[in-house]
């Protein structure tokens, strides 16, 4: 299977390898310093106090690649509409395409039984750039679990006490396609546990459920996760929120398989883990508060299920990224 994975930093270059040794041929866009590392050197990826390192094609230049089986995008949400323009070499009739990122993804609606079918959703893709230059039709749903970071340019350390090897595929329409079972097939061969969901929209709202709390409130405090939910005062904001992303899911047709308290439970036996959001605002690096919050508020005044707990702390959270220059555009 011919995959090409698009922002290859941590996680994109850490399935890359294993992709490739599971008998894919993989390509990779990187850009920077960590693409001159891994053209020069191949990708190394530590993991469980061994190092690993494999060469994979890697480029800044979509059209040196050509058309793909499958195209994985790893970026994170606000930034994928500023790619798509240059991603056209590598789509092709039948190319699948994955956006990887955390949050409700831009196809939502596309194949939703029900009133909604088709619509668009402002928060994670503004111009409609996403649907009219990737396509729905093309759209594979994933959650991913993994997390790593680059600790040195071509290096990538995964996070063992966070990744496990879990990613769910699914069709937005929840059929057993061919092309979605190749995808599990090629994952499965490069070591995940990948089955075909028949309700990866669950699946999003179930990891999307601690994030769309825990990142803004960690941004906010400079709290780990084990702080924020063992605080009474912040465990009570994250609940609130929590509580109402799952109205907002349930009505448009979530399951959720855990109970809030459990799933706040789970995120304070991480640890001291600070969130991908935090970690952003202390980089000075644009933060993913769109796709984690601001669209949980949109979706909400779709369905006519009040937000008020995730509209206080989102306004608070996008002033907080202004004033340090992270916030997206």
């Amino acid at each position: 299977m011919k995959i090409c994975i698009v922002g290859a930093g941590a996680i994109g270059a850490y399935f890359g390898l294993e992709l490739a040794e599971g008998g894919a041929e993989v390509s990779l866009i990187a850009r920077g310093p960590h693409l001159a590392a891994m053209q020069a050197g191949g990708v190394r990826v530590r993991a469980g106090g061994e190092e690993r390192r494999a060469n994979i094609r890697a480029t800044d230049d979509p059209a040196e690649l050509g058309q793909q089986d499958a195209v994985i995008i790893t970026l994170k949400a606000h930034s994928v509409p500023g790619i798509c323009e240059r991603l056209q070499p590598l789509l092709g009739p039948e190319t699948t395409v994955v956006t990887a990122s955390n949050g409700i993804p831009w196809w939502y609606f596309h194949k939703l039984e029900g009133p909604y079918e088709g619509r668009r959703i402002a928060a994670v893709d503004p111009d409609g750039t996403q649907w009219e230059l990737i396509g729905p039709e093309r759209a594979i749903g994933c959650v991913i679990f993994a997390a790593g970071e680059i600790v040195e340019p071509g290096v990538i350390e995964i996070s063992g006490h966070l990744s496990q090897k879990r990613l769910p595929f699914g069709e937005p329409d929840g059929s057993r396609s061919e092309r979605v079972q190749a995808l599990s097939r090629a994952f499965i061969a490069a070591g995940f546990k990948s089955p075909v969901r028949p309700d990866i929209r669950s699946d999003i709202w179930v990891k999307l459920w601690g994030n769309l709390a825990f990142n803004p409130v960690s941004a906010l405090t400079g709290a780990t996760l084990e702080d924020i939910a063992r605080d009474a005062g912040t465990r009570a904001v994250v609940r609130a929120m929590m509580a109402e992303g799952q109205a907002v899911g349930e009505a448009l047709g979530a399951r959720f398989a855990i109970d809030v308290d459990k799933r706040i439970e789970g995120a304070e036996q991480v640890g001291a883990h600070r969130t991908s959001m935090l970690q952003d605002l202390n980089l000075g690096r644009p933060m993913e508060i769109e796709a984690l919050v601001g669209v949980i508020a949109e979706l909400g005044r779709l369905v006519g299920v009040p937000t008020p707990s995730i509209d206080m702390v989102y306004a608070l959270v996008k002033q907080r990224a202004i004033e340090a220059g992270c916030m997206p555009g």
